[in-house]
């Protein structure tokens, strides 16, 4: 009896580094290989027909495979509450949009916006983590599968919160049935989210961009905000390509934008 006591200790001893505490908020993205990107193509030129800037997909590809390391990533973007917290602590400036330092009573839960990049990375710096990459986003969303969506490979505006159906930010976890399979929420719509990567071409890439090299920041996963006047029909079909799990978008990394959050990631 006290052999196999001392052997069950022995056991426990050795896997107990295999076992690890999911940080608090935080939900864990396993090792292993995904597919980033995809190799989709325009064919028709919708984006142009409608007067899109930046063609459709060309930047999304070739998809290509990537290996990543277990890690850890927020369930939900950054509120305003966590973020005051952080302000109060550290004494850093609160965003422009709150009066006398203070959000809004009753947007405690809402996204935290208005934050530049380098203000999001400090943030998650504080906590032990920093801004995800490009593929640890992206992998997170599609829950280490090939998900074209969060939720599936079929659209539907109805589980995020984007092109303005909603009018403005929600508390974020709102949409449950919009989550990725691995439980993180608001991966598409609510805000867009910074990364920790600069916009560059993909591995393979043939598509040349002016806004390539260290210059704009890659953000990812849509918003609330709508993307123009457009007929029901055709605002239908641009969420559905803007909404995307591969889709990429950019911005200066000084800039405060409304519709623009953050999440933060810890290595495993």
């Amino acid at each position: 009896m006290r052999l196999i006591l001392v052997l069950n200790l022995a056991i426990l001893v050795l896997f107990s580094g295999c076992f690890r505490r999911i940080p608090d908020g935080m939900i864990a993205v396993p090792a292993g290989d995904f597919i980033m990107g995809t190799d989709e193509v325009d064919e028709s030129n919708l984006a142009a027909e409608h007067g899109i800037v930046k063609p459709w997909l060309v930047d999304e590809g070739p998809a290509h495979r990537v290996h990543l390391p277990l890690y850890y990533i927020d369930k939900h973007e950054v509120t305003n509450a966590r973020y005051a917290e952080y302000i109060r602590e550290f004494k850093r400036s609160a965003p422009p949009y709150w009066e006398n330092g203070q959000f809004a009573v009753g947007t405690g839960t809402f996204p935290v916006v208005l934050v530049q990049w380098h203000e999001a990375q400090a943030y998650c710096r504080s906590l032990g983590g920093r801004l995800p990459t490009e593929a640890e986003w992206e992998k997170a969303a599609k829950g280490g599968e090939n998900r074209r969506y969060p939720w599936g490979n079929d659209f539907d505006f109805k589980k995020a919160n984007i092109g303005g159906s909603v009018g403005d930010l929600s508390p974020v976890g709102s949409f449950e049935a919009g989550k990725s399979r691995l439980g993180a929420f608001d991966m598409v719509g609510n805000v867009w989210e910074w990364t920790n990567d600069w916009y560059e071409p993909y591995p393979g890439s043939a598509y040349e961009s002016r806004s390539f090299g260290r210059k704009v920041k890659v953000i990812r996963g849509n918003s609330w905000s709508s993307i123009g006047h457009f007929s029901p029909e055709v605002q239908n079909t641009l969420l559905k390509f803007h909404s995307t799990t591969t889709y990429r978008l950019f911005a200066p990394p000084d800039a405060n934008i409304t519709d623009v959050g953050f999440r933060c990631i810890k290595p495993g």
